[in-house]
């Protein structure tokens, strides 16, 4: 069974959509599934997250923000298969 991954992001965040598409193919790889949350909708989360969305979670885990770490996204994935 694959992992759950969280995407934190804005609807009009340009660097949440692009971290987005990058992430769809490498968790198809793994069977991993994302869930996209808009951090706006949420007050406890924006005032964590603020402006350092996108933000991709592994459970309580920040893998990377800004932009998708590749690498690391897949050593994480690599290490729950």
């Amino acid at each position: 069974m694959g992992s759950q991954l969280t995407l934190l992001g804005r609807s009009y965040c340009h660097l949440c959509e692009d971290m987005a598409n990058a992430l769809a193919p490498i968790a198809e790889i793994f069977g991993a599934s994302v869930d996209m949350v808009d951090v706006d909708t949420d007050d406890a989360l924006e005032a964590r997250y603020g402006d350092l969305v996108p933000v991709l979670l592994a459970e309580d885990v920040e893998l990377c923000h800004y932009f998708l770490d590749e690498a690391k996204v897949r050593e994480y994935l690599s290490g729950i298969r």
